[in-house]
């Protein structure tokens, strides 16, 4: 799991008693904070899964496809729901902009929906808990 990964970041901050920072409350997007689309490993390797059942039939597949909800999470949504997946009450601290954040990032997956019968099928707290198991095993490791 990527240090860098917001999950990650959070848990580990949480972790060490530091308050989460969200950067930038000013962004065009309904609550100001930054929106991006997460989706689960497990519903990434199903598409994988679907794209090669599809081309093992010879049938046309594009050459890529967005996996995503098309909507998208705030990182103030994040925040939440962390929060309450771990049950740690903290307030995030809200700190500048960084450089180059686009207000919104989300992809559509409805092309691998058509195409391969792929749909999302991990909540946000699902993915929350699933990143939480994964962090658990890997500080065994």
């Amino acid at each position: 799991m990527s240090p860098y990964n917001l999950f990650s970041m959070v848990f580990a901050g949480v972790e060490q008693g530091e308050v989460p920072v969200i950067f930038g409350d000013d962004y065009e997007t309904p609550d100001g904070t930054c929106v991006r689309d997460y989706i689960h490993v497990s519903d990434l390797a199903a598409a994988h899964v679907a794209a090669a059942k599809r081309m093992a039939t010879g049938e046309p597949i594009e050459p890529a496809y967005n996996l995503g909800s098309g909507d998208g999470t705030s990182v103030t949504e994040i925040m939440s729901a962390i929060a309450r997946v771990t049950g740690n009450d903290f307030t995030p601290r809200i700190g500048p902009r960084r450089a180059g954040d686009p207000a919104r990032v989300v992809a559509s997956g409805d092309l691998a929906t058509r195409d391969l019968g792929w749909a999302m099928t991990h909540t946000l707290d699902e993915m929350i808990s699933s990143a939480l198991e994964a962090r658990a095993h890997l500080s065994h490791v």
